[in-house]
């Protein structure tokens, strides 16, 4: 059942991402309370309330599930046991067992491959001397990854052509934590599909877009991809596999290798509206922010046909000092975050140019 207008979405923090879901859910005639830890969070910004308050707090817990009709979030590291509480009073897309997968990349992986899609091999790495053997099983050259946490880029480390052995202080160095060893892949192209999930089982993909990182950060996303038809399709159906297996409900964000063959790897998965999808503000009616609202809160899930080719790109701490000239621009659509400090790796908006079909 669909929820009625006027109801309110709980969402789980308050950044940028969240923001656009309020948004958006305004846009549907929804009301939205945001749970996050930092007072005058970009998502509070625009959202009806904000309870402050860390993500596990019990009584904050308590207070987001009576005040929701319906819950989600908006980043994957979401405590697991926080988003089993308020799925016990109310309903949470989507699903805890999706955090569950996402979390871990190791789990990632092994659900990834389970389900036949296929990733990079992997060894987990819990010592140096794992370390020296994975290493040596991938010919000397791989990367080194934290299971848990790290983004944009953070968490890792790249090894080429190194001879298995001397690693010493290797897992020190990266926090000594549970790490996984993936091998180099020689893609051509990164692209990620973002794909949403209805409560009735429909379907939703979107184009895939191909993904420009520097720095472990996204820079940019152009459509269409350079990449084959059935290249395309492949990776929206592997999506829908993804989809199926967790039983998913909201818009997921599924990153791919595109090999010289034109097959493909999965790289990794993301349980909430996704960077790479931040075009279908420009490019879509529907953009993956009111997807993601229709299809929690019950409704039909729109079209996710692309009407403008585009190329959206991010604005990363100095790069703010371009606004004035982007405002500048015909065809532009530029959305900024509301964050008061801009420092190095930060997003602090993007800007999405759209090309006019003929």
């Amino acid at each position: 059942m669909s929820l009625a207008p006027g109801s309110t979405i709980g969402i789980i923090g308050g950044g940028q991402l969240g923001r656009m879901l309020a948004m958006a859910a305004a846009r549907l005639g929804y009301r939205t309370i945001v749970l996050e830890p930092q007072a005058d969070s970009p998502a509070a910004q625009v959202a009806n309330r904000q309870i402050v308050a860390a993500y596990d707090d019990s009584a904050a817990l308590a207070e987001l599930a009576g005040a929701s009709a319906v819950v989600t979030y908006e980043f994957e590291n979401v405590p697991v046991a926080a988003a089993e509480i308020l799925a016990s009073r109310v309903p949470v897309y989507p699903p805890a067992r999706s955090l569950e997968v996402a979390q871990d990349r190791l789990t990632e992986k092994n659900f990834l491959n389970g389900i036949g899609v296929p990733t990079a091999e992997f060894c987990p790495v819990d010592t140096d001397d794992h370390l020296t053997v994975a290493l040596k099983k991938f010919s000397g050259s791989g990367v080194l990854k934290t299971r848990r946490m790290g983004y944009d880029g953070k968490g890792q480390r790249v090894f080429r052509n190194m001879e298995a052995g001397g690693f010493a202080g290797t897992c020190e160095a990266m926090g000594n934590v549970p790490l996984i060893l993936e091998s180099l892949v020689a893609f051509e192209r990164e692209i990620s599909v973002i794909a949403a999930r209805g409560q009735d089982g429909s379907v939703a993909a979107y184009d895939p877009a191909e993904n420009i990182h520097r720095e472990g950060i996204l820079r940019t996303s152009t459509l269409p991809a350079a990449i084959a038809p059935d290249t395309a399709l492949a990776a929206k159906e592997a999506v829908a596999k993804v989809l199926a297996a967790l039983d998913y409900v909201g818009v997921i964000g599924v990153e791919f290798f595109v090999l010289a063959d034109g097959s493909l790897l999965a790289n990794e998965l993301a349980p909430r509206v996704h960077n790479s999808g931040h075009w279908t503000e420009a490019a879509c009616i529907v953009s993956q922010f009111e997807q993601h609202i229709r299809a929690v809160a019950g409704l039909p899930l729109g079209s996710p046909a692309r009407h403008s080719d585009c190329v959206m790109e991010n604005l990363i701490g100095d790069d703010m000092l371009k606004v004035p000239a982007l405002l500048a621009e015909p065809d532009l659509m530029l959305h900024l975050y509301g964050k008061a400090e801009s420092r190095p790796g930060r997003k602090m908006g993007h800007f999405t140019r759209i090309e006019r079909r003929r």
